[in-house]
């Protein structure tokens, strides 16, 4: 069973749509009993860092999280808030990645919308996937480049598009929205 995390945020199910559409049936939902026997574990984000962490303390998510021992998949806000600081509200994340989240530099033009390329993939998780791939971005924070980096990419400058440590994975970009590629790397996870 795949558990896709139910929180205050959107897009959740865009994510169920696009695994369906892969016949991987999924389980939205804040239980955590049936988090912690799933097989994988997604967690999707669009919403604001200080408000969503405040939800997930409530639920006591932000302690479950870091704890699991299946894969998990963070994407977007799921990815920022598996880092450490985060400069939207002033908040701190689950610290799952040794990685701070700040905001472009506000003289340049964000959010970071559209396609952009994928590069230095270095993870099963992108299996079959090639160099330079474009994927779907919405964003005006970002990670920088760091040790867990498994993909990056540049926009404005180079940031992490990917994390990987341990059984936690994560990605900036919404691979939900992003045709065969994003396609092929939720499959990829599943696959893990």
């Amino acid at each position: 069973m795949i558990a896709l995390i139910k929180y205050n945020g959107g897009n959740v199910s865009s994510v169920q749509n696009a695994l369906a559409r892969l016949n991987i049936e999924s389980v939205v939902t804040d239980d955590p009993e049936l988090i912690l026997k799933a097989d994988k574990v997604i967690f999707p984000g669009v919403g604001e860092a200080s408000s969503t962490m405040k939800v997930l303390k409530e639920k006591g998510l932000d302690l479950l999280i870091p704890a699991l021992k299946q894969p998990v998949l963070g994407i977007c806000l799921g990815m920022q808030l598996m880092c450490g600081d985060n400069e939207e509200g002033g908040t701190r994340g689950m610290g799952i990645f040794d990685v701070d989240v700040k905001i472009f530099p506000p003289e340049d033009l964000v959010p970071h919308m559209g396609w952009n390329t994928i590069s230095d993939l270095k993870s099963p998780l992108f299996s079959g996937i090639e160099e330079n791939s474009d994927v779907y971005f919405i964003h005006s924070y970002y990670c920088a480049l760091a040790d867990s980096t498994i993909g990056g990419c540049d926009y404005i400058l180079p940031f992490s598009a990917s994390l990987h440590r341990d059984n936690f994975f994560a990605v900036q970009f919404h691979p939900e929205k992003s045709g065969a590629t994003g396609s092929r790397i939720l499959s990829n996870f599943i696959k893990l």
